[in-house]
């Protein structure tokens, strides 16, 4: 449900962007970049990635690239920059930041706990947090700088966990322009059988998103209990 509200705040603040900032203006510059190809999607995607490292929430930014790519080039844009954002944000932990890092976790028993499951299950542990997350996404991408994981199983953990989230947000971002001319008054395309089926396949992306988080965090609650102990 707290996912689920999430979204609906998310789709909200969408359409009000849409409705009364200069939209024109802004998908003119949009057009331009996708209109670059390759290019055009390496840039956006470098900006992703920067994002992550600056510690930015990046779920406006996927429902933007989603609703200028579409769900299936949005989701090869983000993924991959998402999880280049996050090992950068891994490694800068591991480096020129860890003191800063191990003093902000020092009070946090959860991750010390975690930072103890992962000794053993890295790949296991580090992608069923990716899939069901209980630290913020900007923060836990350093604070894994002080675990032993490796940097192999980070790539391909965070890969695996984040790309049911990530294929959530960029499908929802593809319908947002769908919602704001519905809300203005227009009819984009109704009653069309590709409409419908676009409209289906964004509920069974969010419905299984929602399940598989729903049962990651059932299997950390049992591979590392003290991670997810009074959480939600």
């Amino acid at each position: 449900m707290r996912k689920l509200l999430i979204l609906l705040v998310l789709v909200a603040v969408a359409v009000v962007a849409w409705l009364y900032l200069p939209m024109d203006k802004i998908l003119e510059q949009a057009e331009a970049l996708r209109e670059r190809g390759f290019q055009g999607a390496l840039l956006i995607g470098l900006f992703y990635a920067a994002a992550t490292v600056l510690m930015i929430p990046g779920s406006l930014i996927t429902l933007a690239i989603g609703a200028l790519y579409g769900p299936w080039i949005g989701l090869a844009i983000v993924s991959p920059a998402s999880v280049l954002g996050a090992t950068l944000a891994l490694l800068l932990g591991r480096g020129l930041f860890r003191n800063s890092i191990e003093s902000k976790m020092a009070a946090r028993p959860k991750f010390q706990a975690l930072a103890g499951a992962m000794e053993q299950q890295g790949l296991k542990i580090l992608t069923l947090v990716r899939l069901s997350p209980v630290f913020p996404f900007t923060l836990v991408n350093y604070a894994f700088g002080l675990t032993r994981v490796k940097l192999r199983d980070y790539v391909l953990g965070s890969f695996l966990g984040m790309l049911p989230g990530t294929l959530m947000y960029v499908y929802l971002g593809s319908t947002v322009g769908d919602v704001a001319e519905l809300v203005s008054g227009g009819a984009p395309d109704a009653g069309t059988g590709g409409q419908v089926m676009r409209w289906v396949g964004l509920a069974v992306t969010v419905f299984l998103t929602v399940w598989i988080t729903r049962i990651a965090r059932r299997a950390l609650a049992d591979a590392a209990p003290a991670v997810v102990a009074q959480e939600g």
